[in-house]
């Protein structure tokens, strides 16, 4: 152990999102070497090093999976906890790193949503319901750009999806400006790679399927609809959000197109944008023409931002491009981490 240096667990590491985040946090200036926890099912007739199972990190020493238990989180002096864990384990991990004063990073979607049509999605497995809802209404959702304050002094981060992320980010501006036409609908056109899905392969998501294909999915029940319109006060009838699925690893473009309330220019649209993100140091706003692609931000932590208005002035395509596995998924993570302890938020991560 480095002394003066953050004492992490991860729990979950075997998955993309986790293999990230321990990538991440392995090269982190202020996080000390951190402890991989396997679940049983990851470690059951499997390999116990993560090296293993994701050769990239191999001739950098070992990296063991260990058995996931509370003595062993002690014994490890484990201050924050990252979950990479389905969300019904998370659910029931939280409610004892709470009471044991250990702060938490989960990337599932456990604990994200606030309003119980929404949460019911997950069909969550709480055995005190009471305690469940008390912390959910206490789990700050882990998006800095809207939540950069709250997320400084909590205990309980809800790492935001990736489809939501791209969503948000791209519409709480003009939202927050009263620019957007609500009334006439918003539609958000999303577009993931195959990681998005998860590393557990399912029909959907095997080679066969996915190689020069392009399928939606999702349509009116996709779990990050929930995210989208609790964090922009937007109600159902108000945004209709479709997924699909790229023949790509990784990487997500959304997009968004709506109406505005009354004819703007362009510069007035992009002065929106670039003063609701002034001082965020992951969200690049892209200058007219000038259009975002998933290879400007794949393997970066970037969200990039782009838009094209119509010569009417009424009509706005918005263009959302990120990483889903990194601002998406871990490279936030390692955002809020940064956050929780005061650091920068860039530390890390560029």
């Amino acid at each position: 152990m480095s002394p003066g240096k953050l004492k992490v667990g991860v729990l979950g590491p075997t998955g993309y999102s986790g293999f990230e985040l321990a990538r991440l946090l392995l090269r982190h200036p202020r996080v000390d070497k951190p402890v991989f926890f396997g679940r049983s099912e990851d470690r059951r007739g499997g390999p116990d090093n993560l090296a293993d199972i994701f050769p990239a990190l191999s001739g950098n020493g070992s990296y063991a999976l260990e058995p996931f238990s509370w003595n062993s989180v002690r014994q490890h002096s484990v201050e924050l906890l990252f979950l990479a864990t389905p969300h019904e384990v998370s659910r029931t991990v939280v409610p004892e790193a709470v009471s044991q004063g250990i702060r938490v990073v989960d990337l599932s979607g456990a604990w994200r949503l606030k309003q119980p049509a929404h949460a019911g999605v997950y069909a969550l497995p709480d055995e005190d319901r009471a305690r469940a809802q008390e912390l959910a209404e206490k789990a700050v959702y882990g998006l800095p750009e809207l939540h950069r304050a709250r997320i400084q002094g909590a205990g309980l981060i809800a790492n935001p999806g990736c489809y939501a992320t791209a969503v948000i980010l791209a519409l709480a501006p003009l939202l927050k400006a009263g620019l957007a036409d609500r009334e006439r609908g918003i539609v958000a056109d999303a577009k993931s790679g195959v990681s998005g899905a998860g590393k557990e392969p399912t029909t959907r998501t095997h080679f066969v399927s996915v190689a020069d294909n392009l399928s939606a999915y999702g349509i009116f029940t996709h779990r990050h609809l929930g995210e989208i319109t609790e964090q922009l006060a937007l109600g159902e009838n108000e945004i209709t959000f479709t997924p699909h699925l790229l023949p790509i690893p990784r990487g997500i473009l959304s997009t968004i197109y709506l109406h505005l309330k009354r004819s703007s220019r362009a510069a007035e649209v992009e002065s929106c944008y670039r003063d609701f993100y002034a001082g965020c140091c992951f969200v690049r706003v892209f200058r007219p023409p000038k259009l975002p692609e998933i290879q400007f931000s794949v393997n970066t932590n970037y969200c990039d931002l782009g838009f094209c208005l119509a010569p009417d002035g009424e009509r706005l395509v918005v263009i959302s491009c990120e990483d889903n596995l990194l601002k998406g998924a871990a490279g936030q993570a390692i955002e809020n981490m940064n956050l929780m302890y005061g650091w920068g938020e860039e530390e890390g991560l560029v």
